[in-house]
Protein backbone atom coordinates (compact mmCIF):
# COMPACT_ATOMS: atom_id res chain seq x y z
CA UNK A 1 0.00 0.00 0.00
CA UNK A 2 1.28 3.68 -0.99
CA UNK A 3 1.45 6.42 1.05
CA UNK A 4 -1.76 8.03 -1.10
CA UNK A 5 -3.90 5.34 -0.72
CA UNK A 6 -7.05 5.74 1.60
CA UNK A 7 -5.50 4.41 4.94
CA UNK A 8 -7.91 2.07 6.57
CA UNK A 9 -9.10 2.59 9.86
CA UNK A 10 -8.63 1.26 13.15
CA UNK A 11 -11.02 1.79 16.50
CA UNK A 12 -9.94 0.36 20.05
CA UNK A 13 -12.81 -0.28 22.30
CA UNK A 14 -11.51 0.64 25.83
CA UNK A 15 -13.52 -0.13 28.43
CA UNK A 16 -13.18 1.37 31.78
CA UNK A 17 -13.78 -1.01 35.29
CA UNK A 18 -16.94 -0.26 37.52
CA UNK A 19 -15.12 0.19 40.75
CA UNK A 20 -17.96 0.96 43.51
CA UNK A 21 -20.73 0.00 41.22
CA UNK A 22 -20.33 3.07 39.42
CA UNK A 23 -21.12 3.07 35.78
CA UNK A 24 -18.51 4.39 33.13
CA UNK A 25 -19.10 4.65 29.73
CA UNK A 26 -16.88 2.99 27.11
CA UNK A 27 -13.78 4.84 25.94
CA UNK A 28 -13.72 4.72 22.05
CA UNK A 29 -10.48 5.39 20.26
CA UNK A 30 -9.86 5.79 16.06
CA UNK A 31 -6.75 5.75 14.84
CA UNK A 32 -5.94 6.14 10.98
CA UNK A 33 -2.85 6.79 9.25
CA UNK A 34 -1.76 10.50 7.99
CA UNK A 35 -1.61 10.88 4.86
CA UNK A 36 1.07 13.21 5.12
CA UNK A 37 3.33 10.23 6.85
CA UNK A 38 4.32 7.05 5.37
CA UNK A 39 4.39 5.52 8.94
CA UNK A 40 2.50 2.73 9.42
CA UNK A 41 0.20 4.43 11.69
CA UNK A 42 -0.17 7.35 13.66
CA UNK A 43 0.67 8.14 17.38
CA UNK A 44 -2.04 9.23 19.37
CA UNK A 45 -1.99 10.16 23.07
CA UNK A 46 -5.09 10.61 25.08
CA UNK A 47 -6.06 11.31 28.79
CA UNK A 48 -8.09 8.06 29.79
CA UNK A 49 -10.40 7.94 33.02
CA UNK A 50 -9.03 4.76 34.21
CA UNK A 51 -11.21 2.95 37.23
CA UNK A 52 -12.56 6.56 37.65
CA UNK A 53 -9.35 7.54 39.86
CA UNK A 54 -6.74 9.26 37.65
CA UNK A 55 -5.98 9.75 34.08
CA UNK A 56 -2.95 8.55 31.72
CA UNK A 57 -1.80 9.40 28.53
CA UNK A 58 -1.25 6.47 26.58
CA UNK A 59 0.65 6.25 23.96
CA UNK A 60 -0.05 3.45 21.08
CA UNK A 61 1.59 2.34 18.39
CA UNK A 62 0.20 -0.23 16.15
CA UNK A 63 2.46 -2.11 14.03
CA UNK A 64 2.09 -3.08 10.75
CA UNK A 65 0.53 -6.47 10.18
CA UNK A 66 2.55 -9.55 10.42
CA UNK A 67 2.43 -13.10 9.62
CA UNK A 68 2.67 -15.46 12.08
CA UNK A 69 5.32 -17.20 10.79
CA UNK A 70 7.54 -14.60 10.60
CA UNK A 71 6.55 -13.87 14.52
CA UNK A 72 7.09 -17.56 15.39
CA UNK A 73 10.61 -16.81 13.23
CA UNK A 74 11.56 -13.83 15.04
CA UNK A 75 10.91 -14.97 17.83
CA UNK A 76 12.81 -18.26 18.41
CA UNK A 77 16.39 -16.62 16.91
CA UNK A 78 16.05 -14.33 19.80
CA UNK A 79 15.47 -16.77 22.19
CA UNK A 80 18.21 -18.98 20.49
CA UNK A 81 20.64 -16.30 21.25
CA UNK A 82 18.93 -15.22 24.76
CA UNK A 83 19.55 -19.38 25.35
CA UNK A 84 23.33 -18.87 24.04
CA UNK A 85 24.22 -15.75 26.23
CA UNK A 86 22.43 -17.51 29.65
CA UNK A 87 24.29 -20.98 28.55
CA UNK A 88 27.74 -18.84 28.17
CA UNK A 89 27.23 -17.27 31.38
CA UNK A 90 26.50 -20.65 33.05
CA UNK A 91 29.91 -22.16 32.21
CA UNK A 92 32.05 -19.00 33.15
CA UNK A 93 30.09 -19.25 36.69
CA UNK A 94 31.43 -22.69 36.55
CA UNK A 95 35.09 -21.42 36.39
CA UNK A 96 35.52 -21.94 32.76
CA UNK A 97 37.56 -19.43 30.65
CA UNK A 98 35.54 -17.07 28.39
CA UNK A 99 37.11 -18.14 25.06
CA UNK A 100 36.46 -21.76 25.94
CA UNK A 101 32.77 -21.22 27.05
CA UNK A 102 31.87 -19.32 24.09
CA UNK A 103 33.48 -22.75 22.01
CA UNK A 104 31.38 -25.32 23.59
CA UNK A 105 28.24 -23.03 23.20
CA UNK A 106 29.05 -22.38 19.46
CA UNK A 107 29.50 -25.48 18.77
CA UNK A 108 26.09 -27.35 21.14
CA UNK A 109 23.40 -25.91 19.01
CA UNK A 110 21.10 -29.43 20.00
CA UNK A 111 21.27 -28.33 23.06
CA UNK A 112 20.73 -24.79 22.52
CA UNK A 113 17.46 -25.78 20.94
CA UNK A 114 16.77 -28.24 23.75
CA UNK A 115 16.69 -24.86 26.06
CA UNK A 116 14.72 -23.33 23.54
CA UNK A 117 11.84 -25.75 23.88
CA UNK A 118 12.43 -25.31 27.71
CA UNK A 119 11.63 -21.84 27.45
CA UNK A 120 8.49 -22.92 24.71
CA UNK A 121 7.15 -25.28 27.59
CA UNK A 122 7.67 -22.69 30.55
CA UNK A 123 5.96 -19.74 28.75
CA UNK A 124 3.81 -21.51 26.30
CA UNK A 125 0.96 -18.99 26.83
CA UNK A 126 2.97 -15.92 25.79
CA UNK A 127 4.39 -17.75 22.72
CA UNK A 128 0.95 -18.24 21.60
CA UNK A 129 0.00 -14.33 22.09
CA UNK A 130 3.40 -13.73 20.23
CA UNK A 131 5.32 -11.60 23.28
CA UNK A 132 8.87 -11.45 23.20
CA UNK A 133 10.56 -12.93 26.61
CA UNK A 134 12.43 -10.75 28.55
CA UNK A 135 16.01 -11.98 29.63
CA UNK A 136 15.36 -11.96 33.59
CA UNK A 137 12.27 -14.30 32.20
CA UNK A 138 14.73 -16.55 30.17
CA UNK A 139 17.73 -15.97 33.02
CA UNK A 140 14.85 -17.28 35.79
CA UNK A 141 13.60 -20.41 33.18
CA UNK A 142 16.90 -21.57 32.40
CA UNK A 143 19.09 -20.95 35.45
CA UNK A 144 17.55 -23.35 38.04
CA UNK A 145 17.38 -26.13 35.15
CA UNK A 146 21.32 -25.36 34.56
CA UNK A 147 21.93 -26.01 37.81
CA UNK A 148 20.26 -28.77 37.85
CA UNK A 149 21.97 -30.60 35.35
CA UNK A 150 25.69 -29.29 36.49
CA UNK A 151 24.37 -31.33 40.39
CA UNK A 152 23.52 -34.43 38.52
CA UNK A 153 26.25 -34.62 35.95
CA UNK A 154 29.08 -32.63 37.68
CA UNK A 155 32.24 -32.07 35.87
CA UNK A 156 30.55 -33.43 33.08
CA UNK A 157 28.24 -31.05 32.58
CA UNK A 158 30.63 -30.07 29.50
CA UNK A 159 29.83 -33.62 28.07
CA UNK A 160 26.04 -33.64 28.35
CA UNK A 161 25.82 -30.45 26.88
CA UNK A 162 28.52 -30.93 23.71
CA UNK A 163 27.34 -34.01 23.11
CA UNK A 164 23.06 -33.35 23.71
CA UNK A 165 21.16 -35.32 23.45
CA UNK A 166 23.28 -38.38 23.64
CA UNK A 167 24.13 -38.08 27.17
CA UNK A 168 20.85 -38.50 27.73
CA UNK A 169 19.08 -40.71 25.27
CA UNK A 170 19.19 -41.21 21.40
CA UNK A 171 15.46 -39.74 21.12
CA UNK A 172 15.13 -35.77 21.46
CA UNK A 173 12.51 -36.57 24.05
CA UNK A 174 13.28 -33.45 25.88
CA UNK A 175 11.78 -31.44 23.22
CA UNK A 176 8.38 -32.62 23.89
CA UNK A 177 5.56 -31.11 26.24
CA UNK A 178 5.82 -33.83 28.24
CA UNK A 179 8.96 -33.66 29.94
CA UNK A 180 9.48 -31.91 33.33
CA UNK A 181 11.31 -28.28 33.21
CA UNK A 182 13.73 -30.33 36.14
CA UNK A 183 15.62 -33.56 34.99
CA UNK A 184 13.63 -36.60 35.14
CA UNK A 185 14.54 -39.60 37.64
CA UNK A 186 13.69 -41.62 34.89
CA UNK A 187 17.20 -40.69 33.64
CA UNK A 188 18.58 -42.87 36.20
CA UNK A 189 16.14 -45.79 35.09
CA UNK A 190 16.60 -45.22 31.70
CA UNK A 191 20.54 -45.49 31.90
CA UNK A 192 20.63 -48.57 33.89
CA UNK A 193 18.54 -50.49 31.19
CA UNK A 194 20.89 -49.03 29.12
CA UNK A 195 23.37 -51.31 30.41
CA UNK A 196 21.55 -53.94 31.71
CA UNK A 197 19.71 -54.80 28.12
CA UNK A 198 21.55 -57.08 26.17
CA UNK A 199 21.90 -56.63 22.29
CA UNK A 200 19.59 -57.63 19.65
CA UNK A 201 21.90 -60.75 19.43
CA UNK A 202 21.80 -61.34 22.94
CA UNK A 203 25.31 -59.87 23.95
CA UNK A 204 25.46 -57.96 26.94
CA UNK A 205 26.50 -53.71 25.84
CA UNK A 206 29.71 -53.09 25.07
CA UNK A 207 30.46 -50.70 27.60
CA UNK A 208 29.48 -53.57 30.50
CA UNK A 209 31.83 -56.16 28.52
CA UNK A 210 34.59 -53.92 28.72
CA UNK A 211 34.10 -52.92 32.28
CA UNK A 212 33.93 -56.57 33.23
CA UNK A 213 36.99 -57.43 31.45
CA UNK A 214 38.61 -54.14 33.13
CA UNK A 215 38.28 -56.13 36.45
CA UNK A 216 34.42 -54.80 37.37
CA UNK A 217 31.43 -56.04 38.28
CA UNK A 218 27.95 -55.72 37.40
CA UNK A 219 26.88 -54.38 40.29
CA UNK A 220 30.03 -52.01 40.40
CA UNK A 221 29.00 -50.86 36.74
CA UNK A 222 25.34 -50.25 38.11
CA UNK A 223 26.51 -48.55 41.02
CA UNK A 224 28.98 -45.87 38.77
CA UNK A 225 25.71 -45.79 36.86
CA UNK A 226 23.44 -44.83 39.86
CA UNK A 227 25.64 -42.47 40.81
CA UNK A 228 26.31 -40.60 37.38
CA UNK A 229 23.90 -42.15 34.51
CA UNK A 230 25.71 -40.05 31.86
CA UNK A 231 28.61 -43.02 32.51
CA UNK A 232 26.03 -45.26 30.33
CA UNK A 233 26.53 -43.33 26.86
CA UNK A 234 29.97 -42.82 26.86
CA UNK A 235 31.66 -44.54 23.50
CA UNK A 236 34.33 -47.24 25.02
CA UNK A 237 36.68 -45.96 22.02
CA UNK A 238 36.13 -42.51 22.06
CA UNK A 239 36.04 -42.16 25.79
CA UNK A 240 36.64 -45.22 27.92
CA UNK A 241 39.55 -46.49 26.06
CA UNK A 242 41.67 -43.51 25.82
CA UNK A 243 41.86 -42.95 29.74
CA UNK A 244 42.23 -46.09 30.09
CA UNK A 245 45.57 -46.62 28.06
CA UNK A 246 46.65 -43.08 29.70
CA UNK A 247 46.23 -44.08 32.90
CA UNK A 248 48.70 -47.37 32.26
CA UNK A 249 50.34 -45.17 30.33
CA UNK A 250 51.22 -43.10 33.66
CA UNK A 251 52.04 -46.41 35.19
CA UNK A 252 48.71 -46.85 37.17
CA UNK A 253 47.91 -50.38 37.29
CA UNK A 254 45.30 -52.53 35.87
CA UNK A 255 43.86 -53.27 39.01
CA UNK A 256 43.81 -49.76 40.22
CA UNK A 257 41.84 -48.53 37.44
CA UNK A 258 38.47 -49.75 38.06
CA UNK A 259 39.09 -47.68 41.79
CA UNK A 260 39.97 -44.65 39.68
CA UNK A 261 36.80 -45.16 37.61
CA UNK A 262 34.61 -46.22 40.61
CA UNK A 263 35.53 -42.70 42.16
CA UNK A 264 35.55 -40.21 39.54
CA UNK A 265 33.58 -41.82 36.58
CA UNK A 266 33.48 -37.70 34.86
CA UNK A 267 36.59 -38.56 34.22
CA UNK A 268 35.80 -40.82 31.20
CA UNK A 269 34.17 -37.83 30.10
CA UNK A 270 36.76 -35.25 30.53
CA UNK A 271 38.02 -34.24 26.90
CA UNK A 272 41.40 -35.56 26.89
CA UNK A 273 43.11 -32.90 24.40
CA UNK A 274 41.10 -29.68 25.68
CA UNK A 275 41.28 -30.27 29.54
CA UNK A 276 43.14 -33.42 30.83
CA UNK A 277 46.44 -33.52 29.06
CA UNK A 278 46.76 -29.34 29.11
CA UNK A 279 45.79 -29.74 32.76
CA UNK A 280 48.12 -32.51 33.34
CA UNK A 281 51.02 -29.93 32.21
CA UNK A 282 50.11 -27.06 34.20
CA UNK A 283 50.19 -28.98 36.99
CA UNK A 284 53.49 -30.24 36.21
CA UNK A 285 54.81 -26.68 35.40
CA UNK A 286 54.01 -25.94 39.21
CA UNK A 287 55.64 -28.61 40.68
CA UNK A 288 53.52 -31.57 40.75
CA UNK A 289 55.97 -34.92 40.29
CA UNK A 290 55.85 -36.10 36.64
CA UNK A 291 56.94 -40.06 38.06
CA UNK A 292 54.42 -39.81 40.81
CA UNK A 293 50.96 -38.89 38.39
CA UNK A 294 50.18 -42.84 39.04
CA UNK A 295 49.89 -42.34 42.91
CA UNK A 296 48.53 -38.65 42.75
CA UNK A 297 45.35 -40.08 40.21
CA UNK A 298 44.80 -43.05 42.48
CA UNK A 299 44.30 -41.16 45.80
CA UNK A 300 42.46 -38.12 44.02
CA UNK A 301 41.04 -38.78 40.68
CA UNK A 302 38.79 -35.47 40.82
CA UNK A 303 41.98 -33.52 40.77
CA UNK A 304 42.13 -33.42 36.72
CA UNK A 305 38.35 -32.65 36.41
CA UNK A 306 38.39 -29.35 37.92
CA UNK A 307 38.27 -26.74 35.81
CA UNK A 308 41.58 -24.13 35.04
CA UNK A 309 40.11 -21.60 36.45
CA UNK A 310 39.72 -23.66 40.27
CA UNK A 311 43.13 -24.60 40.18
CA UNK A 312 44.73 -21.29 39.44
CA UNK A 313 42.31 -20.11 42.07
CA UNK A 314 43.84 -22.29 44.91
CA UNK A 315 47.30 -22.11 43.42
CA UNK A 316 47.51 -18.02 43.86
CA UNK A 317 46.12 -18.56 47.35
CA UNK A 318 48.94 -20.80 48.16
CA UNK A 319 51.49 -18.28 46.54
CA UNK A 320 49.82 -15.49 48.49
CA UNK A 321 50.20 -16.94 51.42
CA UNK A 322 54.13 -17.51 51.07
CA UNK A 323 53.88 -20.83 49.66
CA UNK A 324 56.95 -21.35 47.16
CA UNK A 325 55.79 -22.73 43.69
CA UNK A 326 58.57 -25.77 44.36
CA UNK A 327 56.27 -26.52 47.32
CA UNK A 328 53.41 -26.19 45.78
CA UNK A 329 54.04 -28.95 43.53
CA UNK A 330 55.13 -31.02 46.46
CA UNK A 331 52.10 -30.39 48.70
CA UNK A 332 49.07 -31.21 45.46
CA UNK A 333 51.71 -34.67 44.89
CA UNK A 334 51.17 -35.48 48.48
CA UNK A 335 48.00 -34.51 49.49
CA UNK A 336 46.12 -33.77 45.92
CA UNK A 337 42.46 -33.86 48.08
CA UNK A 338 43.59 -29.86 48.93
CA UNK A 339 42.26 -28.96 45.30
CA UNK A 340 38.97 -29.94 46.42
CA UNK A 341 39.01 -27.54 49.26
CA UNK A 342 37.41 -23.99 48.68
CA UNK A 343 39.25 -20.96 49.10
CA UNK A 344 36.58 -18.82 50.62
CA UNK A 345 35.15 -21.62 52.57
CA UNK A 346 38.09 -23.82 53.75
CA UNK A 347 41.53 -22.20 52.86
CA UNK A 348 41.51 -18.75 53.55
CA UNK A 349 39.29 -18.87 57.08
CA UNK A 350 41.37 -21.58 57.96
CA UNK A 351 44.52 -19.64 57.37
CA UNK A 352 42.93 -16.83 59.41
CA UNK A 353 42.07 -19.13 62.49
CA UNK A 354 45.69 -20.58 62.47
CA UNK A 355 47.20 -16.72 62.56
CA UNK A 356 45.29 -15.93 65.12
CA UNK A 357 46.45 -18.47 67.72
CA UNK A 358 50.09 -18.08 66.29
CA UNK A 359 50.36 -20.29 64.28
CA UNK A 360 52.16 -20.54 61.04
CA UNK A 361 49.90 -21.73 58.24
CA UNK A 362 52.02 -20.88 54.94
CA UNK A 363 54.15 -23.76 56.95
CA UNK A 364 51.19 -25.66 58.35
CA UNK A 365 49.83 -26.34 54.77
CA UNK A 366 52.81 -27.73 53.70
CA UNK A 367 52.68 -29.94 56.66
CA UNK A 368 48.81 -30.99 57.38
CA UNK A 369 47.05 -29.76 54.40
CA UNK A 370 44.66 -32.33 55.37
CA UNK A 371 43.84 -29.49 58.32
CA UNK A 372 42.44 -26.73 55.90
CA UNK A 373 39.62 -28.97 54.94
CA UNK A 374 38.38 -28.34 58.63
CA UNK A 375 35.50 -26.44 59.61
CA UNK A 376 36.58 -23.56 61.87
CA UNK A 377 34.00 -23.31 64.48
CA UNK A 378 32.67 -26.65 64.29
CA UNK A 379 36.58 -28.57 64.35
CA UNK A 380 39.38 -26.10 64.78
CA UNK A 381 37.76 -23.94 67.68
CA UNK A 382 36.80 -27.04 70.12
CA UNK A 383 40.36 -27.88 69.86
CA UNK A 384 41.83 -24.76 70.83
CA UNK A 385 39.23 -24.35 73.96
CA UNK A 386 40.24 -27.72 74.82
CA UNK A 387 43.63 -26.73 75.99
CA UNK A 388 42.99 -23.17 76.81
CA UNK A 389 40.49 -25.10 79.30
CA UNK A 390 43.47 -26.85 80.31
CA UNK A 391 45.97 -23.79 81.59
CA UNK A 392 47.60 -23.51 77.99
CA UNK A 393 48.26 -20.53 76.57
CA UNK A 394 47.18 -19.51 73.39
CA UNK A 395 51.05 -19.17 72.63
CA UNK A 396 51.43 -22.23 73.99
CA UNK A 397 48.88 -23.76 71.62
CA UNK A 398 50.41 -22.10 68.58
CA UNK A 399 53.45 -23.41 69.14
CA UNK A 400 51.95 -26.93 69.64
CA UNK A 401 50.68 -26.44 66.52
CA UNK A 402 53.19 -25.27 64.80
CA UNK A 403 55.32 -28.70 66.09
CA UNK A 404 52.14 -31.04 65.37
CA UNK A 405 50.73 -29.76 62.60
CA UNK A 406 47.78 -32.60 62.74
CA UNK A 407 46.69 -31.78 66.06
CA UNK A 408 43.72 -30.10 65.13
CA UNK A 409 42.62 -32.30 63.16
CA UNK A 410 42.65 -35.34 66.12
CA UNK A 411 39.24 -36.47 67.95
CA UNK A 412 38.55 -35.01 70.73
CA UNK A 413 36.76 -37.87 72.49
CA UNK A 414 38.69 -40.65 71.16
CA UNK A 415 42.02 -39.01 70.97
CA UNK A 416 42.92 -35.86 72.84
CA UNK A 417 41.38 -36.34 76.03
CA UNK A 418 42.14 -39.82 77.07
CA UNK A 419 45.73 -39.66 76.11
CA UNK A 420 45.64 -36.32 78.30
CA UNK A 421 44.16 -37.79 81.14
CA UNK A 422 46.94 -40.88 81.36
CA UNK A 423 49.63 -37.82 81.00
CA UNK A 424 47.73 -36.11 84.23
CA UNK A 425 48.82 -39.74 85.81
CA UNK A 426 52.55 -40.19 84.85
CA UNK A 427 53.51 -36.87 86.55
CA UNK A 428 55.21 -34.96 83.56
CA UNK A 429 55.14 -30.97 83.87
CA UNK A 430 52.62 -29.71 81.31
CA UNK A 431 55.80 -28.17 79.48
CA UNK A 432 56.54 -31.47 78.04
CA UNK A 433 53.13 -31.91 76.30
CA UNK A 434 54.49 -28.18 74.74
CA UNK A 435 57.76 -29.30 74.04
CA UNK A 436 56.84 -32.70 72.17
CA UNK A 437 52.78 -32.42 71.41
CA UNK A 438 53.70 -35.39 68.92
CA UNK A 439 52.48 -37.12 72.33
CA UNK A 440 49.12 -37.09 70.66
CA UNK A 441 49.84 -38.81 67.82
CA UNK A 442 51.32 -42.21 69.24
CA UNK A 443 48.88 -45.16 70.27
CA UNK A 444 47.92 -45.27 73.38
CA UNK A 445 47.78 -49.27 74.00
CA UNK A 446 50.25 -49.68 71.65
CA UNK A 447 53.12 -47.51 72.57
CA UNK A 448 52.03 -44.79 75.44
CA UNK A 449 51.29 -47.15 77.91
CA UNK A 450 54.05 -50.13 77.23
CA UNK A 451 56.76 -47.59 76.84
CA UNK A 452 55.87 -45.68 79.99
CA UNK A 453 55.22 -49.08 81.73
CA UNK A 454 58.70 -50.96 80.70
CA UNK A 455 60.37 -47.41 81.84
CA UNK A 456 59.30 -47.41 85.33
CA UNK A 457 59.90 -51.02 85.74
CA UNK A 458 63.29 -49.81 84.93
CA UNK A 459 63.28 -47.50 88.11
CA UNK A 460 64.14 -44.43 85.39
CA UNK A 461 62.45 -41.71 83.73
CA UNK A 462 62.90 -40.26 80.44
CA UNK A 463 61.05 -36.74 78.90
CA UNK A 464 58.14 -37.60 76.65
CA UNK A 465 60.57 -37.65 73.60
CA UNK A 466 62.78 -40.27 74.13
CA UNK A 467 60.16 -42.38 75.85
CA UNK A 468 58.68 -42.43 72.25
CA UNK A 469 59.87 -41.03 69.29
CA UNK A 470 62.89 -43.80 69.26
CA UNK A 471 62.82 -47.41 67.85
CA UNK A 472 62.13 -50.51 70.07
CA UNK A 473 66.01 -51.20 69.93
CA UNK A 474 67.16 -47.67 70.86
CA UNK A 475 64.27 -46.94 73.34
CA UNK A 476 65.99 -50.38 75.28
CA UNK A 477 69.34 -49.22 75.06
CA UNK A 478 68.40 -45.54 76.25
CA UNK A 479 66.98 -47.57 79.41
CA UNK A 480 70.54 -49.78 79.92
CA UNK A 481 72.79 -46.90 79.65
CA UNK A 482 70.40 -44.84 82.16
CA UNK A 483 69.86 -48.10 85.06
CA UNK A 484 73.50 -48.84 84.22
CA UNK A 485 74.58 -44.63 84.97
CA UNK A 486 72.42 -44.86 88.64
Amino acid sequence: MTCSEVPPRLELLLVTCQPRGLQLPPWRLSLSRSSSSCRSCTLVSRQLPICNAQSYADDLWVPAPQSPASVRSRLLAAEREEAKAVLSLFLRQKGLRSTLAARIVNKSDGFIEHLVSKLQIAYRSRYAEGRELSTPEIRDALIPYLEALSKEHGDSLVEVVENFPDPFSMEREALSSSMPFTPTSSNKQKAIARITTATSGGALPELVRYLLDLGMDHEEIKTIVRKFPAFAYYSVDRKIKPLVELLLELGVSKSSIPGIIKKRPQLCGISMSDNLKPMMAYLENIGVNKAQWSKVITRFPALLTYSRNKVETTVSFLTELGVSKKNIGKILTRCPHLMSYSVDDNLRPTAEYFWSIGADAASLIQKSPQAFGLNVEAKLKPITEFFLAREFSIEEIGLMTNRFGIIHTLSLEENLLPKYEFFLTMEYPRCELVKFPQYFGYSLYQRIKPRYARMTGCGVRLILNQMLSVSDDRFEKILEKKKTGL
